[in-house]
Parts: structure tokens; C-alpha cells; sequence
């Protein structure tokens, strides 16, 4: 009997992490969406607000809150991905799909990231410098 609660257990993990996929997939599209001329111009504004909240660090509702935290993310995200790909005709949203997973698919340059860290690092130093010298006087 165990075996079978760990299949069932294994298939629900296995369509979670689809449905994951898939709204992280429409979350890139949408983020292209908002760039694409054959996009009407309000689909194309919702779509950049829907994008913009999923991929931000701040959240209506704060995560750490327990439960209630990630209600926005597993409610309003969704919901808005659905508004917007009812605004934006099928074959359109099919294409801008197949852009998100070729975005999603690039690899990734981690040396870009380390010079991209690098850059922020020195800037902060710099401004800090400056600052310092500043209020030194």
C-alpha cells in the first residue's frame, strides 16, 4: 500500500513542478509580449504589469508570512497570466511560448555574472569613496 501513496505521491511532485514550468514559461512570454507589435496596446500594458509583479522581489503580500505569503504568487500570478493570454490571439501566444522556452533553454554565462558582480562591487566602492571624502570635509 505504501508503494502506491509514494506513485501517487511522485506523480502529483511531477505535475507541480509542470505547472511550475509552464507558468515560469508564460511569465517570459509575457515579459516578450509587452515588446511585440502584433500585441494590442492594453493586452501589451497588462502583460508588462503581470510580468513586472511575478518576476519582482516585492510581493503584495510579504512571503515570510506564513501561508498567506505565498498566496499572491500562487493566486494573482496566474490569474493574471490568464487575463493576459485571453487578450493576446493564440497564434501569437504560441510564438512568444516558443520565444520564452528558447530564452529559458540559453545558457547561462557565468563569467558574465561574476563580471556583472564585479562591476556593482566597484560602483558601490567608488560611490562610497566619493561619499566618504564628501562628509569627511
Amino acid at each position: 500500500m505504501t508503494a502506491h501513496y509514494e506513485a501517487v505521491g511522485m506523480r502529483f511532485l511531477d505535475r507541480i513542478k509542470t505547472w511550475a514550468g509552464a507558468i515560469k514559461r508564460d511569465v517570459i512570454a509575457l515579459w516578450l509580449a509587452a515588446r511585440d507589435p502584433r500585441v494590442v496596446w492594453y493586452a501589451k500594458a497588462l502583460a508588462g504589469l503581470v510580468a513586472a509583479y511575478a518576476l519582482s522581489p516585492i510581493d503584495l503580500i510579504p512571503d515570510f508570512i506564513p501561508v498567506l505569503g505565498y498566496l499572491d504568487d500562487l493566486i494573482l500570478v496566474p490569474l493574471g497570466i490568464a487575463a493576459v493570454v485571453a487578450l493576446i490571439t493564440p497564434p501569437v501566444m504560441a510564438d512568444l511560448r516558443q520565444k520564452a522556452v528558447a530564452v529559458i533553454q540559453r545558457p547561462r554565462s557565468l563569467t558574465a555574472a561574476c563580471i556583472i558582480i564585479a562591476l556593482w562591487i566597484v560602483g558601490s566602492l567608488g560611490v562610497s569613496f566619493v561619499l566618504w571624502t564628501l562628509l569627511r570635509r
